[in-house]
């Protein structure tokens, strides 16, 4: 991390982070470190001790999370509001002090921790700063998962240095929004902070500051479409687009590329589990990328994608490792095609799949025909219980053409049965206002009174 922290006095007065139109410089950003570690951490916190930061991106968060990994504390990022949510994962991350921030006030509070995890210990022995995240939680309890954070750093240390402004887009605790955050900072850009997370304010930080990259998911992308969002802003700055965290129907990147045709839309791909690998994409309206990273080796098995990286996480604080191999593959559940050539298409998760009388359905090849049509803005595909079959395929429309309910559903079953088999056709179309999505912006494809099953 020093190495980090020394180039921010070479770029100097270079402007580091926006955030609600004030800019501040990298050696404003050094200095505040220096402040943090003085007035917050010293006589407080201790080297080793595991420390929640409660907050999102911020001039003040960013510069704690530098400052903590510094002291070589292991650190777990809380981005969440949910009081029940914060709770959990203090507790689960056997969290012995949290901060809350407030403009520049720090609040820090103590924890009972009853015994330490032995991968802290070994952090801890190792005088190496760590990293907790917890996986998204959408069918079952969030896993708590622990990096070495001094490894995951220094992955970032060779970057060049580069002059130009992203957004962080991804969550502060969330292994992509990291990524983007440590990027930035390694190449002395210009980071963006968003207030909100919507498709006009994105697009009008993006106009407004003359965005070129931005890191996003394509249920957020899709927003963007929908809103129309594109038009009511400048967004001739974006020389590229990245999008992951889910897979992305081949229908909705042609409709991107036809209103962004000389942006470069990359697909990226990581797992909080083994970090972000570099990514190349066939095209920039092709779903299938090749994973070019020399930190990572990958393998398919069973159709399933399978990865071991030189960043990947110690293991789990409250979890089984049963997703990992004894010889450290971990299985990400992620579906994949591969060419000759190389290259792979993610067509689904494991967890996803549809099976329909022993038949298997992945719902993104139904949602990607569904969306061709001109007449449906967004679908979201997923299976419901059947007595018959075992399950059957559903689906969720928004449409964008006044028309009697009944013949919409119908002419949706109707265009499926040109383009899909019949047990991949929805047997119930529900039109909807919006699909099912979270606040990460990633579809969640269980409905509410589904999850008891």
């Amino acid at each position: 991390m020093s190495w980090l922290i020394n180039n921010f006095n070479s770029f100097d007065n270079k402007i580091a982070i926006i955030h609600k139109d004030t800019s501040y410089t990298y050696r404003q950003l050094f200095n505040n470190i220096e402040r943090i570690e003085k007035d917050v951490i010293e006589d407080k916190i201790y080297s080793g001790e595991v420390v929640s930061i409660l907050s999102d991106y911020s001039f003040n968060s960013i510069s704690l999370l530098l400052a903590l990994c510094q002291n070589k504390n292991i650190i777990v990022p809380i981005a969440t509001k949910i009081e029940n949510e914060v709770n959990d994962r203090i507790e689960e991350s056997f969290t012995s002090k949290s901060i809350s921030l407030n403009d520049n006030e720090f609040t820090v509070n103590k924890h009972t921790v009853d015994k330490p995890h032995q991968m802290i210990k070994s952090l801890q022995n190792a005088n190496s700063s760590g990293l907790i995240l917890f996986s998204s939680g959408s069918t079952g309890k969030p896993k708590a998962m622990i990096h070495n954070f001094d490894n995951l750093v220094n992955h970032y240390q060779n970057k060049k240095e580069k002059s130009m402004n992203m957004i962080v887009f991804l969550m502060f605790d969330h292994i992509g929004g990291l990524n983007t955050l440590l990027n930035i900072l390694s190449m002395g850009a210009t980071m963006i902070i968003p207030e909100t997370r919507n498709a006009d304010d994105i697009c009008k930080l993006v106009q407004d500051y003359k965005i070129r990259v931005l890191p996003s998911s394509p249920t957020f992308l899709n927003l963007i479409l929908m809103n129309k969002s594109y038009d009511k802003y400048d967004l001739k700055s974006l020389r590229m687009i990245t999008y992951g965290t889910e897979s992305m129907p081949e229908s909705l990147l042609l409709r991107l590329k036809d209103v962004f045709p000389k942006t470069k839309l990359l697909q990226t791909f990581g797992t909080s589990e083994t970090g972000i690998a570099g990514t190349r994409s066939k095209s920039s309206n092709s779903t299938y990328m090749k994973l070019d990273d020399s930190n990572l080796e990958y393998k398919i098995v069973d159709d399933e994608l399978w990865l071991k990286s030189k960043t990947q996480v110690m293991g789990y604080l409250n979890s089984s490792m049963n997703s990992f191999t004894d010889d450290g593959w971990f299985k990400t559940g992620d579906l994949v095609e591969k060419t000759d050539d190389g290259y792979i298409k993610i067509i689904g998760r494991n967890k996803e799949v549809i099976n329909v009388g022993g038949e298997k359905v992945l719902p993104n090849e139904v949602e990607s025909v569904i969306l061709s049509m001109d007449m449906v803005d967004d679908v979201m595909v997923y299976g419901e219980s059947n007595i018959i079959t075992g399950q059957t395929v559903v689906c969720d429309a928004v449409i964008n053409i006044d028309i009697e309910t009944r013949e919409a559903k119908k002419l949706i079953r109707k265009f499926c049965k040109n383009s899909l088999d019949g047990y991949k056709i929805p047997t119930k179309v529900n039109l909807v206002d919006k699909t099912n999505f979270g606040d990460r912006f990633k579809k969640i494809r269980r409905k509410e009174d589904d999850k008891q099953g």
